[in-house]
């Protein structure tokens, strides 16, 4: 009963610090590496590197990792849980063994497969399954034809079952992010599917470090009070057999855990608090207690958690034409004045020439444009960068737009300068479109190698 294991997590989305999984294991004391590639447009992009070279779809940044690292976690026997195989898990195991071999080392990796549904929509839609948009309530046929990507967030259990079979990496696609805490939990307490309360412990304490060091001072309101940046130290979950657990960081880092820090990356996605839905357990967020430690450390007891949904969530993308935008710096006096005077000979050209789009913006950037009139208005504006943009299924439409803005360098008011970027050209939307299928449906497959 007295069992504990500690999970770290070294990355929180595709692009994190590439330094904080090499510092994680560097510094020991882990028995676990966690490590989120995935996000919901991150499957649709992996989806089209597979469809054009099948030996592709997963996140090469993994790869570089265990280059740089893979001696020293297998000689800490420290266990790497990932979503970063992607689309292509079996091609990622492939590269991994490739390093392995050459630096003559002897690696278990287990692969995880189902969540990718992408070749089996047509199959369910025949067996009833109406993939309506959770969010809008919209029909799928109004998307079916332009889909990238469909990955369902499959349970925990098949990590578990990875590491039963004797896993030191674990390969996963589209597994919820708090199920790579999780999935350990249930292989080393043996936690059943009925436990509701240990799954939701183990789920919370996925949930709190999902985001890297967003619960150790990363994009904290109290930021003022978060010493050495430079040095953030990433979150580890210390969790007991009994579901309670601890959140700490590595000691001579930099940041901070408190229950403010902790209690902020609660909130996030956090949804209806007495019914977080995960695919393992329905977790109660008001249940638990949290409490200060001190020594950045907080303890979290007592988790409720309940019978879960008997559908999974499905994470689908789809073309949704195509978008461009172009700025420009404009300084000088009276400068947001000619910043909007820019913005309407902008838009008047475009309507005399024809042009007429989908959706357009124009974002006045230093003033105001994230919060809008949260604050007032400076009335000294000395330089704004004005930002424009269209969407638009049309992509020759799209790249006329691009043509609008270099020439108010001389055809519009003084000041306007900084043309970014060369002229703007039209990129592809990815659109995100959440659906539900029943359970029974999904088959998943855990294969070490």
């Amino acid at each position: 009963m007295n069992k504990k294991i500690k999970i770290a997590n070294g990355q929180g989305f595709w692009g994190d610090s590439i330094d904080a999984p090499i510092e994680l294991i560097d510094n020991g004391k882990i028995d676990y590496l966690t490590l989120d590639y995935l996000a919901e447009v991150t499957l649709s992009i992996m989806q089209k590197q597979k469809i054009k070279n099948p030996n592709y779809g997963y996140a090469k940044d993994f790869l570089k990792l265990a280059e740089k690292s893979i001696d020293k976690f297998l000689k800490n026997n420290i266990k790497i849980i990932t979503n970063a195989g992607g689309v292509n898990p079996k091609a990622c195991r492939d590269e991994l063994i490739k390093i392995a071999k050459s630096k003559s080392s002897e690696i278990k990796i287990g692969i995880i497969e189902g969540d990718n549904i992408i070749s089996k929509i047509k199959d369910f839609r025949r067996k009833g399954v109406s993939f309506t948009n959770i969010d809008t309530g919209e029909d799928f046929e109004k998307i079916e034809d332009n889909l990238y990507s469909a990955n369902v967030y499959i349970d925990s259990f098949p990590i578990a079952k990875a590491l039963d079979m004797g896993a030191q990496i674990v390969l996963a696609g589209r597994v919820s992010d708090p199920g790579l805490v999780l999935g350990p939990c249930i292989h080393e307490f043996q936690w059943n599917r009925n436990q509701y309360n240990m799954l939701a412990s183990g789920t919370l304490a996925g949930h709190i470090v999902e985001c890297g060091c967003q619960c150790s001072g990363g994009n904290y309101t109290g930021w003022k009070d978060v010493k050495d940046f430079i040095n953030i130290g990433y979150p580890i979950a210390n969790i007991n057999k009994n579901g309670n657990f601890s959140i700490m960081k590595h000691k001579n880092t930099g940041g901070i855990i408190n229950k403010a820090t902790v209690s902020e990356q609660i909130l996030y996605e956090m949804g209806d608090p007495k019914k977080y839905i995960s695919p393992d357990v329905c977790v109660d967020f008001t249940s638990f207690n949290i409490s200060d430690e001190g020594d950045d450390r907080v303890h979290i007891r007592n988790v409720g958690g309940f019978k879960p949904t008997d559908t999974y969530k499905v994470s689908m993308s789809y073309f949704g034409g195509y978008k461009t935008t172009g700025q420009l710096t404009i300084s000088g006096p009276d400068a947001l004045k000619k910043a909007e005077l820019c913005a309407n000979i902008v838009w008047g050209r475009l309507k005399k020439a024809g042009y007429t789009y989908s959706d357009k913006s124009t974002e006045y950037l230093g003033v105001s444009s994230c919060h809008k009139k949260i604050q007032p208005t400076p009335k000294d504006i000395n330089e704004v960068v004005l930002r424009l943009g269209v969407r638009d299924f049309d992509i020759n439409k799209v790249n006329r737009f691009g043509m609008e803005i270099a020439p108010l360098i001389t055809s519009g008011p003084p000041g306007v300068t900084g043309f970014a970027g060369g002229r703007p050209k039209a990129q592809e939307i990815i659109d995100y479109w959440p659906a539900l299928i029943p359970k029974n449906l999904i088959k998943t497959r855990v294969n070490v190698l």
